[in-house]
């Protein structure tokens, strides 16, 4: 689905452009880390181990980076209480949480379709 381009400023967005800045965000958003980290946060606040212990294989340092990235991008706060020990949790923004329903959609869609594309691998691996 290709769309009409838009223009923010002087820039034309349209990501099917060589350099177009939205590539980034859709690298960004299509990152399997990603997606998995705005699902586990959903609309809650939770801390980095929960985080950990609910996205299995993620390292912490990839954890940790991912984080960054999206608070970087504006897409999830990390809330930072001074008690002792320290605690940090993180939250969706709204732009954060705005891509909760899409990704849902995706992750639905993944389960839904996994059998006939498993059926469609393995049959082509055949050939």
């Amino acid at each position: 689905m290709v769309t009409s381009p838009l223009k923010l400023a002087e820039i034309e967005l349209n990501p099917y452009r060589d350099g177009c800045p939205t590539r980034k965000i859709l690298d960004r958003i299509g990152d399997r880390w990603t997606v998995l980290i705005i699902g586990a946060l959903g609309s809650e606040s939770r801390r980095f181990s929960y985080l950990l212990r609910q996205v299995e294989g993620i390292s912490q340092k990839m954890l940790t980076q991912t984080l960054r990235a999206l608070e970087r991008d504006g897409l999830l706060t990390r809330i930072v209480y001074a008690e002792v020990p320290l605690r940090v949790e993180y939250k969706l923004t709204d732009s954060g949480s705005s891509l909760l329903s899409p990704l849902a959609a995706l992750e639905k869609w993944s389960i839904g379709h996994f059998g006939e594309i498993s059926d469609s691998q393995t049959k082509y691996d055949k050939q």
